[in-house]
């Protein structure tokens, strides 16, 4: 079993959402971004280190320091999911390839209808496909 696939069965069964994770430092520091319902605080991030320690342990996952985090107030959008969890929210996305001489686009997701994102920019909404989105997240509003 790969380390995502240990990270998402993992926090799935302990009531968390995996939203990303990284490792930098050559691997030694092992960063994870967990969220729930209601969001997260210090007890969730201590539980899920304390959970995650013991689990690398027993499993050989080699690395030096853990660090668990809420993705914060400007998370990342993986999935079809976090964009209908967050309708209504500002987001900015980046497309893989260009739509209409455009692959910056940032507005309101107003919904997710057959795999694309409606975007409402102003007046124009923009439909951007789930599978031609590289990178995503919400914008923080005050």
């Amino acid at each position: 079993m790969d380390l995502q696939q240990t990270l998402e069965s993992t926090l799935t069964g302990l009531g968390y959402e995996l939203v990303d994770f990284e490792r930098s430092g050559k691997g030694k520091l092992l960063r994870v971004y967990i969220d729930k319902t209601g969001g997260i605080n210090v007890d969730d991030c201590a539980a899920v280190s304390n959970h995650l320690s013991r689990l690398f342990a027993v499993e050989g996952i080699d690395y030096d320091r853990l660090e668990i985090s809420s993705p914060g107030l400007d998370r990342r959008l993986r999935h079809e999911a976090d964009y209908r969890r967050f309708a209504g929210r500002l987001a900015k996305v980046v497309t893989t390839e260009p739509i209409g001489g455009q692959s910056a686009f940032a507005g309101r997701i107003r919904a997710v209808e057959r795999g694309e994102v409606l975007l409402e920019e102003g007046r124009k909404t923009h439909r951007v496909s789930v599978s031609r989105i590289k990178r995503g997240h919400l914008v923080v509003e005050f």
